[in-house]
């Protein structure tokens, strides 16, 4: 066997680094056991058990909460700069959840739910890494690295001093002036 045949192809190898950087720039996991628990209790509402636990109303509201989850679990994945709303939302569903969806799809759907809130909640994009900016075609392709042209130093113009004003000697022993300040002109009052 080859050496050459063990490597992996370059095509390859850039594509799992694109999706590695991609899913490493956002909430994955989290959106995922968010989108998880609210489909399964989707699936729990509408399976055909006999044991099935109503609890709370079963109308719009226990629709209504898991579809919320798996689409703030999508929108996570999809949006990682509104975390914090999705997450807290994530929450609080996933709490009410308990009441509307047969006991937040048999505590299952609940706890993935509240997990995947909390870890969307912590998670903090890597501020290390610059933004991914998607290519032109005409940039992937390799080019010679050009030289940058030598720049003269620009000097600054010459600036002429201005000449303070004169001041006034002070009469009055307690009045303390900093650098660079005038006498307040006198009153009328202190005119006499």
């Amino acid at each position: 066997m080859s050496a050459k045949r063990h490597q992996a192809a370059p095509a390859a190898r850039g594509s799992r680094g694109r999706w590695r950087r991609w899913r490493r720039g956002r909430p994955f996991t989290a959106g995922v056991l968010i989108a998880l628990g609210g489909a399964e209790m989707l699936v729990t509402l509408r399976a055909p058990l006999g044991v099935l636990l109503h609890v709370g109303p079963q109308g719009l509201a226990a629709y209504l909460v898991p579809t919320v989850l798996v689409l703030c679990g999508v929108l996570l994945i999809a949006n990682p700069q509104q975390r914090v709303f999705y997450s807290l939302v994530t929450l609080v569903l996933g709490l009410v959840s308990w009441l509307t969806s047969n006991l937040g799809g048999f505590v299952i759907g609940m706890l993935l739910a509240l997990l995947g809130g909390a870890l969307a909640f912590a998670w903090t994009p890597d501020k290390n890494r610059p933004p991914v900016v998607a290519a032109e075609p005409e940039a992937l392709e390799p080019r010679e690295p050009e030289a940058p042209e030598p720049r003269e130093p620009e000097a600054p113009e010459p600036r002429e001093p201005e000449a303070p004003e004169p001041r006034e000697p002070e009469n009055d022993a307690d009045t303390v002036l900093l650098p660079g300040m005038q006498t307040p002109a006198p009153t009328p009052a202190d005119r006499g």
